[in-house]
């Protein structure tokens, strides 16, 4: 079952059930476009057997990154470097589609000092982001016309479709968010205005591209916040979703302030280990309610898991991140029966606090090594690895670092 393609609802087609899921590379080169350590990179995954490649945050806006070195796709921008990547990502057969992103509030503050977001609400993470300003209507309106410019772009350099990000706490979620999107207008003040903004992006972008280029969305199933976007909330927006005749459904969970995503939350509950992934009951609660195409990223570890969530129908696809930092060909071991479990264990400093960053500075460690033709390293002291990253981000050109 996970070697079969599958359909999407635009009539495009995936090759097989497992897909790479997003990491943000931070890996850009000069303008904020993709060079040679990307190509690289994508270069390594598109030898991988991934029937798709969804590229980590591709940000729409240049004043607005979450990373020093995201990819910024914005009216104007040269389709040349954006095509190279496509070729370069497509070499095996999979399907490639950019994360169209914005990050809100969730800029650091040494790239933001006041970054912007439906309400003026700062992340509970104190000393890093700095209090945003809320979004006036003729803002909220130019940033879907960048996303949908973005998404056109991406259709003449040649991907396949993109994914819109609307999970993890970035700027859709936000807009999602009851306590994030304080807004009493349009916008915001109760479910079906907070949702506006995400259907408005998706409705652009399929104005912009047509009725055939594929369009997913990446939906938390919960925040895990008290009094913040539950599941509820996210069934609703599910159900609104299919009706846009959005082609793939993404399904994640967690934020910056609550990082489920990462396991820290689920990885203690004995259902998460008999279920290997962390929101598949959730997905099966989806499924009972549409029909739109499921991908669920998440806690994926064995090819017996993997098989088991597609062919029970909870899912269509699977999605692999950090195993795909690690073991790169994992998805062709997985198809052709020669690897049986992904080698992705948790990273643990005794320092609960610390545990996220870790995560993440490790692993985007192992895409740098592979987008500079090296091995993955598993063996990497992962506190030298967080300290490194935080002095790269700290000297990247154009940071303006102000102490918090």
């Amino acid at each position: 079952m996970l070697a079969n393609p599958l359909r999407l609802p635009c009539g495009a087609s995936l090759p097989n059930r497992i897909a790479k899921s997003a990491m943000s590379e931070d890996l850009a080169g000069p303008g904020h476009l993709p060079d040679g350590a990307l190509l690289a990179l994508y270069s390594r995954w598109a030898r991988s057997g991934a029937g798709l490649l969804v590229t980590g945050n591709v940000m729409v806006d240049r004043t607005a990154l979450g990373e020093p070195h995201n990819v910024v796709i914005e009216p104007g921008a040269p389709v040349a470097p954006l095509a190279a990547w496509a070729t370069a990502a497509q070499a095996g057969g999979a399907q490639v589609w950019p994360q169209l992103n914005h990050p809100g509030r969730q800029s650091p503050r040494f790239l933001s000092p006041v970054p912007v977001a439906p309400s003026a609400v700062a992340l509970a993470i104190p000393g890093v982001f700095a209090v945003p300003r809320a979004l006036i209507g003729p803002e909220i309106l130019d940033i879907i016309d960048r996303f949908a410019a973005a998404a056109r772009l991406c259709q003449q350099a040649g991907f396949d479709g993109v994914q819109v990000h609307g999970a993890h706490g970035y700027l859709v979620s936000q807009f999602l968010s009851p306590l994030a999107n304080l807004r009493e207008d349009e916008w915001g003040g109760d479910p079906e205005r907070r949702r506006r903004f995400l259907i408005e992006v998706v409705r652009a972008i399929r104005a912009a591209v047509g009725p055939t280029f594929p369009i997913g969305v990446k939906l938390n199933s919960a925040d895990f916040q008290r009094g913040g976007f539950d599941e509820a909330e996210s069934m609703a927006v599910v159900e609104v979703l299919e009706a846009e005749g959005v082609d793939l459904l993404e399904i994640s969970g967690g934020t910056y302030e609550r990082p489920a995503v990462t396991g820290i939350l689920e990885e203690q509950r004995a259902s998460t280990v008999a279920r290997e992934a962390y929101f598949l009951a959730y997905a099966r609660r989806v499924r009972s309610r549409t029909r739109m195409p499921l991908m669920l990223t998440g806690g994926f570890r064995t090819a017996a898991g993997m098989a088991a969530a597609v062919e029970g129908g909870a899912v269509d696809v699977v999605g692999l991140a950090r195993p795909m930092a690690l073991q790169p060909e994992l998805p062709r071991g997985i198809l052709d029966g020669s690897i049986a479990e992904s080698k992705v264990a948790p990273l643990r400093s005794g320092i609960k606090a610390a545990d996220a960053l870790l995560e993440i500075a490790w692993y985007s460690w192992q895409l740098k090594r592979m987008s500079l033709g090296k091995e993955p390293d598993p063996g990497v002291w992962p506190w030298a690895v967080l300290g490194h990253t935080a002095w790269d981000m700290l000297r990247a050109p154009g940071a303006t670092w102000r102490a918090p």
